[in-house]
């Protein structure tokens, strides 16, 4: 729904509208993304709710895209339960948490996880397979932090020789920025940025031989760790189409733009308005939230092997690890 104006005609900035939009008024509300909003339920357990909320070029948009955050969910349940990787899943059952009503069950139910509080790892874990997005900007430009081993010649979302890990730098507003190998292990020492290489190529693997099974190409992804008590731990949503790059794997080939199961189709209708990409944004058109919503959930489809309709299908099993 479209935010509310101001008696000034102006509307609200973007964190007043993330602010507006708590779900969970009996649980201490601990933080805003630009989807998530996450609450504590004890000191060591929070609540990650994912919203319908969509963004565009940093700017959080007044149209709301149904089931989004219930795609995002699933498809983080899905991934948790699948990956050996130690993650911060307890479970999706919110039936055993005292303070909800069943209303605050029912509005939540699909779309909310209970998780294992961590000390987050201020470093973002990228693994591209294929180039494209920044790192084809970077690349085509001269080279920069995320293609600096790539070799000469390759175009446009050709698939690498092998996936890359490019760590990037956790940005409070704004993009995250890629940064280089010397630069990571500045900030989280060599041991811990050689696990984090390690454990992020390996769910990528993982990920991406699952998807193919599929006839979807996984791109690229970003991850977050933490600390969990002293263990690395895998931590946030992972592998949705908000952090990860879906082709449809028929309609893929180097030299050329693919098509993406996530917002993108938002982004090329942002830009034909020719919007400045500075707050307010314009309404999304009723034809634009329905094929975005339609994209967010053929990738769900595709990617689990299930039907939407179907979820959730019921409670969920600790995480791995």
């Amino acid at each position: 729904m479209p935010r509310a104006l101001r008696p000034n005609g102006e509307r609200p900035e973007p964190r007043q509208l993330r602010l507006r939009c708590r779900r969970v008024p009996s649980l201490p509300h601990v933080a805003s993304g630009k989807v998530r909003e996450i609450y504590e339920i004890d000191p060591d357990t929070l609540l990650f709710t994912a919203t319908d909320r969509i963004s565009a070029f940093d700017v959080i948009l007044r149209q709301e895209i149904p089931d989004k955050g219930r795609v995002l969910t699933g498809l983080s349940l899905h991934f948790f339960e699948m990956m050996s990787m130690r993650n911060h899943l307890i479970g999706a059952d919110l039936t055993a948490i005292a303070q909800l009503t069943d209303a605050d069950i029912a509005s939540l139910t699909g779309r909310a996880m209970l998780v294992r509080r961590a000390e987050v790892i201020p470093v973002e874990c990228v693994v591209r397979g294929y180039l494209y997005g920044s790192a084809w900007d970077e690349y085509r430009t001269g080279g920069g932090p995320a293609t600096e081993h790539l070799p000469d010649g390759l175009l446009m979302a050709d698939k690498l020789p092998a996936p890359i890990f490019t760590p990037a730098t956790k940005a409070t507003v704004g993009h995250d920025e890629n940064i280089t190998e010397t630069q990571a292990r500045e900030i989280v020492g060599g041991d811990v940025f050689e696990a984090l290489r390690a454990h992020s190529l390996d769910i990528y693997a993982q990920a991406a031989d699952h998807a193919a099974g599929r006839g979807v190409i996984l791109a690229d992804t970003k991850f977050e760790f933490g600390w969990v008590d002293g263990e690395l731990t895998l931590i946030d949503e992972v592998l949705t189409p908000d952090s990860s790059r879906y082709w449809p794997a028929d309609q893929w080939a180097p030299g050329r733009e693919a098509p993406s199961f996530d917002k993108q189709y938002v982004r090329e209708w942002l830009s034909s308005e020719r919007w400045d990409r500075r707050p307010p944004p314009p309404d999304l058109p009723p034809e634009v939230v329905a094929g975005t919503r339609d994209r967010y959930i053929e990738a769900y489809e595709a990617i689990t092997g299930a039907k939407f309709n179907d979820y959730p299908p019921g409670d969920h099993p600790p995480g791995g690890g």
